[in-house]
């Protein structure tokens, strides 16, 4: 399915997750990235070691990722292929909105007692009672406040109401039905089970995620191939250009992917990045965590001097990110490197630490330094003594590894998403004009975000220019360098709407306001999309001040639509001519 939308032009992305360590994925075109470039490992994809399904997680195009789907339901067959079902829960503010709707309250009072909860992700009602004084004190003297609560209480947590998953996909070699029960959402076939009882089923789950940042590149690119170069391909673009990284270093990296966020700048700034190593280091480091080794990292890029290894082996895995544990593939290396760990165990050993299961870590502390020998008196793990390693230094690099595997990245999934990092901070740094009509497309519907990145283009030098009835397109585009207002954007312009004003100019540009009535279908404009097109400067350049023709287009357009009627009715001359068509009125002054 993936041949299948590159083929349609589908835009795919490089990959993510674990599968961007598979070389045979690469080489068949299922990812972008080159593993042995970036010392991607195979087996945090897939070992022998660990029972489970290997997992590819996709991203499609967002406007074209259903056509993907389309095509697998049309390929295996409907009774084959299903969406999977979710529950949403109720969490702690919502749960207390639902009770006390039921429980008669007044609105305005349970709105007050939720607001007093913490707006945390993970906040629950009995440590909102602990955190929240105002809350717990309500809790206790207020009995209606008591019985909501503890209502509440009893329900957080249960499944709320049912929805369609986004992403994920079942396959079935047999009809669905003979392994789990359907249901449809919204006209959509779903399993009745959420993605984890249907994996334990055994039934293979795909996630077809639809990612924006691949519609903006593909929108850029389609831009500069049309104004600027018609053999330009994104996917072939040099990782070494020094113009992208000096953009980058100066933190500005509005509109490009995963490098927003004030922090994300401010590290930027700091670390003047040089290579896509950097960059995928970043994206992996800037996380709640390993945050706190950033310093370390930025300094040892500036003085690789004061980089010191517990031991030389531990260059091998760690000369990339400056001494420190960024990735899980590096730990697996680590206990390869030092300890002559199998891939798929030092995976196993990866897994039980990002868990912090301590009885398997206590276990596997003496295995790294020791080895392990099985009952034969084989040797089937070295260990870092029998490798050349004191047990003194082998036990803080094994401290090391514990403390920092919890919080290590998927490389795999980092590396991936650093290209298409540096995809959009190319495009924007070359081709900054096509970027930005790109980057307003991917917004529309959020007049916040639109205003902002027209800021942006204004305070950069870029040229945003008025929508046009007779010029603009339904999205933004570039016209001679500048980008031209999308008719999409205006506020009540719905696609029909906008369609409509794009067929009716396809012969001859609009001349005035009467000439725009006469011409558009009507069925699909209305007066309140009139009025947007006239108050956004759309008809500006129609004869007239936008005060006279808001005046004015009313009573144009009932006369047009009465026009229309008459005619249907048959009130024609000999000569086809409308004999009831009125003088047109001057514009009022």
């Amino acid at each position: 399915f993936i041949h299948f939308a590159r083929s349609r032009g589908i835009p795919v992305g490089p990959g993510r997750g674990s599968g961007a360590g598979s070389i045979c994925a690469y080489a068949l075109g299922i990812t972008g990235i080159d593993p042995l470039k970036y010392s991607l490992i195979f087996e945090r994809f897939l070992n022998p070691e660990r029972v489970s399904m290997p997992d590819f997680d996709i991203d499609f195009c967002y406007e074209r990722r259903q056509e993907v789907i389309d095509y697998v339901t049309e390929k295996y067959g409907a009774d084959h292929v299903s969406q999977i079902i979710t529950f949403g829960t109720m969490a702690a503010r919502a749960v207390v909105r639902d009770v006390g709707r039921v429980l008669g309250m007044p609105y305005a009072e349970v709105d007050q007692i939720s607001k007093m909860i913490p707006n945390d992700l993970k906040m629950t009602l009995s440590k909102a009672l602990d955190i929240s004084t105002e809350l717990k004190k309500l809790y206790d003297n207020e009995e209606k406040v008591h019985e909501l609560i503890d209502y509440a209480l009893t329900l957080e947590g249960m499944p709320r109401h049912a929805s369609t998953h986004a992403a994920g996909v079942v396959i079935g070699a047999r009809p669905l039905d003979e392994f789990v029960p359907l249901q449809t959402n919204d006209d959509v076939i779903t399993t009745q089970f959420p993605m984890t009882t249907v994996e334990h089923l055994g039934l293979l789950k795909m996630d077809f995620l639809g990612l924006r940042t691949l519609t903006v590149i593909n929108d850029a690119q389609n831009m500069v191939r049309q104004d600027v170069d018609p053999n330009f391909d994104v996917d072939k673009i040099p990782t070494d250009d020094q113009e992208t990284y000096a953009m980058l270093s100066r933190g500005d990296t509005d509109g490009v992917f995963q490098l927003e966020s004030a922090g994300m700048r401010r590290v930027l700034s700091d670390l003047q990045p040089e290579n896509l190593e950097d960059i995928i280091a970043v994206i992996s480091l800037y996380r709640p965590g390993p945050m706190s080794s950033i310093p370390r990292f930025i300094a040892g890029k500036k003085d690789p001097s004061s980089v010191k290894y517990l031991s030389p082996i531990l260059e091998r895995s760690l000369d990339v990110t400056y001494g420190c544990m960024v990735y899980q593939e590096q730990v697996m290396q680590i206990v390869r490197d030092i300890a002559g760990y199998s891939l798929g165990r030092s995976d196993m050993v990866r897994r039980a630490m990002a868990k912090k299961k301590a009885a398997e870590m206590e276990k596997e502390k003496k295995v790294f330094v020791d080895g392990q020998v099985d009952e034969n008196g084989s040797v089937t793990v070295p260990g870092a003594v029998r490798m050349g390693t004191s047990a003194e230094v082998a036990l803080k690099i094994f401290a090391e590894m514990e403390s920092f595997a919890q919080y290590a990245f998927n490389k795999s999934h980092a590396a991936a998403y650093a290209v298409v990092a540096w995809q959009t901070a190319y495009l924007k740094c070359h081709y900054p004009v096509q970027f930005m009509a790109a980057i307003l497309n991917s917004v529309v519907g959020n007049p916040g975000k639109i205003s902002a990145f027209i800021q942006y283009c204004r305070k950069h030098g870029i040229e945003v220019l008025p929508p046009d009835v007779n010029r603009s397109q339904a999205k933004f585009s570039v016209e001679n360098g500048r980008i031209r207002y999308g008719l999409g954007a205006i506020r009540n312009a719905g696609t029909n709407a906008v369609a409509a004003v794009l067929r009716g100019r396809s012969e001859r540009p609009y001349a005035d306001l009467f000439d725009f009535m006469e011409r558009v279908e009507l069925e699909f404009i209305n007066k309140r999309v009139v009025e947007s097109l006239i108050k956004s400067g759309a008809m500006d350049e129609f004869p007239g001040c936008r005060a006279q023709k808001l005046a004015m287009y009313e009573i144009v357009m009932d006369s047009e639509v009465s026009r229309r009627k008459t005619m249907v009715a048959g009130q024609l001359s000999l000569f086809g001519e409308d004999t009831l068509a009125a003088p047109r009125p001057a514009l009022p002054r």
